[in-house]
């Protein structure tokens, strides 16, 4: 199996090995300059990534803001408060 990190030049003119690498389920990685500028993957994998994305959990301030409220009878409640001297 080919190295799974390709300069971009190379990636382009060996771009169908590139590809058919991903296909076969092993990630490739391009770098420009060095630097890793994309990832080719199988359309496989793009989707079941996909699917993850669209199935998170909402953000934990999202959660709170979607909370059923009360609907006030806790601040009508009559609170039995007990001082204790320690």
């Amino acid at each position: 199996m080919q190295d799974s990190i390709w300069p971009l030049n190379e990636a382009k003119n060996r771009f169908s090995t590139v590809v058919e690498a991903a296909q076969k389920g092993t990630p490739q990685t391009v770098t420009k300059h060095g630097v890793p500028a994309a990832v080719v993957i199988s359309t496989q994998e793009y989707e079941r990534l996909h699917r993850l994305q669209q199935m998170q959990l909402p953000a934990f301030n999202d959660h709170l803001l979607n909370m059923p409220t009360d609907d006030g009878a806790f601040d009508r409640a009559e609170l039995d408060l007990r001082y204790v001297d320690l």
